[in-house]
């Protein structure tokens, strides 16, 4: 009878191992919250069930799947995304960020991802506006909130060179006072406006003139080597193995993106 205890004892003790071992495997995948701001497409946007998808989401979930971490996305208006990072509410930034030095000085950035710029949206019927030097002191001007572009705008008002510089929360809502006719022009990221140009090729069409290229990048807070060095890692390999390649194709390169 004892020897029938001590039995069903050990069995269980092997039992109970087998489980806090697999527990303890679970616990070493860390997981890092990434903040996004889901309405910039292809980079970053939310489809049909809700769920935040884009360019920036699966280059990063290849980094991640490449360094043995996973990532959960969270939304922010993309002028809290830099605070987010900092206060660490969030660990990454993954939103089609332009490298500057204000934003450098805040947050640590990875290696470059994307060379971008700005360019301009005009309605398809504009036949005025042919680049930023045709822009004049009576026209309105969108761009979004905390992006490079939203500081360029807000530059040309203070200049005189525009008479408003309508600074919005999101991209879509940019398209749609451009589209309504309440500003003369958007300016946006080279990318991000193929894609609404495509999208909405009756309506509005880009001009052909790049201003400002531009450098796109994740980021991480000061400090951060660790998760930085990850990223970095991750990134050279996912583009030596052809995996940025298909994504790229997949996002920038197909009519379903």
């Amino acid at each position: 009878m004892k020897k029938s205890v001590k039995i069903v004892a050990v069995a269980l003790i092997a039992l109970l191992a087998m489980f806090a071992f697999v527990g303890c495997g679970e616990k070493d995948v860390e997981t890092y919250i990434a903040a996004t701001e889901p309405t910039y497409p292809p980079f970053d946007s939310t489809d049909e069930d809700g769920k935040i998808v884009g360019f920036d989401m699966d280059l990063l979930n290849a980094i991640a799947e490449d360094q043995g971490f996973k990532v959960e996305y969270q939304s922010f208006e993309f002028d809290a995304i830099v605070p987010a990072v900092q206060s660490g509410n969030a660990d990454i930034i993954a939103a089609a960020m332009n490298v500057t030095p204000d934003r450098a000085e805040k947050v640590d950035f990875s290696d470059k991802y994307f060379d971008s710029g700005k360019v301009i949206l005009v309605k398809k019927d504009n036949t005025t506006i042919k680049s930023d030097t045709d822009l004049t002191p009576d026209m309105k001007v969108a761009a979004q909130i905390g992006t490079t572009e939203g500081d360029y705008v807000q530059e040309l008002a203070s200049n005189g060179k525009i008479k408003e510089a309508v600074v919005l929360n999101q991209t879509t809502q940019c398209i749609l006072q451009l589209q309504n006719g309440d500003v003369d022009a958007v300016i946006m990221d080279a990318p991000v406006a193929v894609y609404y140009e495509f999208k909405n090729s009756d309506t509005i069409k880009q001009v052909d003139s790049l201003i400002d290229p531009a450098e796109m990048a994740f980021a991480v807070a000061k400090g951060n080597t660790e998760l930085l060095d990850k990223i970095n890692a991750g990134l050279k390999n996912v583009i030596d193995n052809g995996t940025y390649d298909e994504l790229y194709k997949k996002w920038f390169e197909s009519e379903e993106a």
